[in-house]
């Protein structure tokens, strides 16, 4: 269906079977539950009884082609019929029952190709050809071009060819938003180097080659579970997930599963490798350092790098929410293209935590503010709801300690990320830097999202003038403020009160301080102009005349992350 729609250039639609897959799989246990309970009254069947239906379910898996996401199904469906007491080896599959090793489709999951037998050449051909795309290259001779260079060049002659040389291909493309992905690797030897290759439509709906991606960190940032989960078509997800650990080795198993859409297994795999390190570690839980919120309090453990989010109880009159509303953000954040800037999160319900592992302070903290949330059940603590996310640097804490370059590096990417951020309809709501976290990589993500308003629903304005007789120094507005009125004049006062970091967002991003670049984007928006943030570079990309200039939310503060102009 996605390689219908890329090729018709349908990219709404795209967006709605992307934002609909996210919701398909709760829906199906939902349906299944109903089912069960209606014509086998489910609802009071017993431990002994459920563990004989897991006996017989595992003898359906045998010759299964996707064994771990039926297992991950049964327990979806298990959790939502019996009592939490039965969540345990003989009801769920807490450790998976069929192995996915070897387990491969007819035809192969990826396919190889010997450059050595026909050259670079014809293999690059064939590599396209097998894809069957029906629509045509604008210039297929000249995209062959840039391909053969850029391996070139990776690859300087004189390389030694050995007898293993080839490269594999996976058989499905992986699409996102406006672009079809071919995900490879070349062997030669002992070797394997990962590459990927973007397709895009040009102005006209012609196809191109867009440029090569080969850098560990390139390819990294195209398989961040920041951005939106691909689409692809797999008979056996478990061999394409294998592939991909030679294409992005620092994603876990789970990140890869949730990268092709697959997020229920992904949280599957993640509380497996959870609870898998709880049983090798000893620290404890701790409240998580850095500024405490007003919405969430957040609890890490050191060795482990993640973060939990619970909200409280009492959320401050300050913020004007509410837990419901809480929760919706989350689920327009989850919905939503993040572009690379908005921190994916792990929703689970009553996770049961080692009480022993809690520290005095953090349980203290718990009882304090989310009391409702907290259930003590004998030895366990149990978390009735929480978010998950990776854990990174508050921006804050990070500028208290940053070089005078890491500092200025910082600050452009804060700019850089509010900016793609409004390129796809999204403000910030709470743009505080102790809400933006600092990567592995050195990007700056969002990950407070209480505040989060698409951007059309705002109202950006410049601060009327004084009125005639009033006192400047005086803390009286004098002027209406509705709800979604926002002042970017502001910005400056409450964000940028250190001089060094001042002159650093300046820098590039002076123009964030003005309404009318907030109301140029919201004017783009309404016109339905979606650009597409990439995860590449500028620099990477292949010439290609036929292609839409690359568009950015100012001319005079271009972004420094590529954003593509609808087509």
């Amino acid at each position: 269906m996605a390689k219908n729609y890329f090729e018709a250039g349908n990219w709404l639609a795209i967006g709605h079977v992307s934002r609909d897959r996210i919701d398909f799989y709760d829906r199906r246990v939902a349906e299944t539950v109903a089912h069960l309970e209606i014509d086998f009254g489910c609802a009071s069947i017993d431990d002994s009884r459920w563990a004989e239906v897991k006996r017989d379910y595992i003898a359906l898996l045998i010759d299964h082609k996707q064994p771990e996401c039926a297992e991950t199904f049964f327990n979806s469906v298990s959790c939502k019929i019996l009592q939490r007491s039965y969540f345990h080896n003989r009801c769920l599959f807490v450790r998976p029952a069929i192995s996915t090793e070897h387990i491969d489709a007819d035809p192969p999951s990826y396919r190889s190709y010997y450059p050595r037998q026909n050259g670079l050449r014809q293999a690059l051909i064939d590599i396209v050809l097998d894809f069957r795309l029906e629509r045509r290259f604008a210039d297929f001779r000249g995209d062959l071009a840039n391909l053969l260079a850029a391996f070139r060049r990776r690859f300087p002659r004189p390389m030694r060819l050995e007898a293993n040389h080839q490269i594999q291909v996976l058989s499905s493309l992986f699409f996102r938003n406006r672009t079809a992905y071919v995900v490879g690797r070349v062997v030669n030897g002992y070797q394997a180097h990962p590459f990927v290759v973007p397709i895009k439509h040009d102005a006209d709906g012609s196809l191109y080659a867009d440029a090569l991606l080969m850098d560990a960190e390139q390819l990294a940032l195209l398989f961040s579970a920041n951005r939106a989960y691909f689409l692809v078509d797999m008979e056996v997800p478990s061999a394409y997930v294998t592939f991909l650990r030679h294409i992005a080795p620092e994603r876990t198993e789970a990140e890869l599963y949730t990268m092709v859409g697959l997020q229920k297994q992904g949280k599957t795999l993640f509380f497996r490798d959870f609870l898998h390190h709880l049983k090798h570690s000893t620290d404890d839980f701790v409240v998580a350092p850095g500024i405490k919120g007003l919405v969430m309090t957040v609890f890490t453990l050191p060795s482990y790098p993640y973060v939990f989010k619970v909200i409280m109880d009492r959320i401050s009159p300050s913020k004007d929410t509410t837990r419901e509303k809480v929760k919706e953000k989350y689920v327009l954040v989850k919905h939503h293209d993040r572009v690379g800037r908005m921190a994916d999160t792990l929703e689970y319900s009553d996770v049961a935590f080692p009480r022993g592992r809690f520290s005095a302070e953090l349980i203290a903290e718990l009882e304090a503010v989310a009391p409702s949330t907290i259930e003590k059940d004998g030895d366990m603590i149990v978390v009735k709801h929480l978010y998950i996310e990776r854990r990174m640097t508050p921006l804050n804490l990070f500028l208290e300690r940053a070089t005078p370059a890491q500092r200025e590096h910082a600050m452009l990417d804060y700019g850089d990320a509010l900016k793609q951020l409004a390129a796809v309809n999204i403000f910030a709501g709470d743009l505080l830097f102790k809400n933006f976290g600092v990567t592995r990589y050195g990007r700056v993500v969002f990950y407070d999202y209480d505040e989060i308003e698409y951007m059309t629903a705002c109202n950006f304005r410049h601060i009327p003038q004084l009125p005639p007789g009033q006192d400047d120094m005086s803390s009286d507005v004098w002027y209406p403020v509705g709800p979604n009125d926002i002042f970017p004049e502001e910005f400056a006062t409450f964000l940028l009160t250190d001089g060094a970091v001042r002159a650093d967002f300046l820098k590039r991003h002076a123009d964030l301080l003005e309404a009318e670049w907030w109301q140029a984007i919201q004017a783009t928006l309404t016109r339905g102009e979606l650009p597409e943030v990439l995860s590449y570079p500028e620099a990477l990309r292949f010439p290609h005349s036929g292609s839409a200039p690359s568009t950015a939310p100012s001319r005079k503060n271009p972004v420094r992350e590529n954003i593509r102009a609808p087509q």
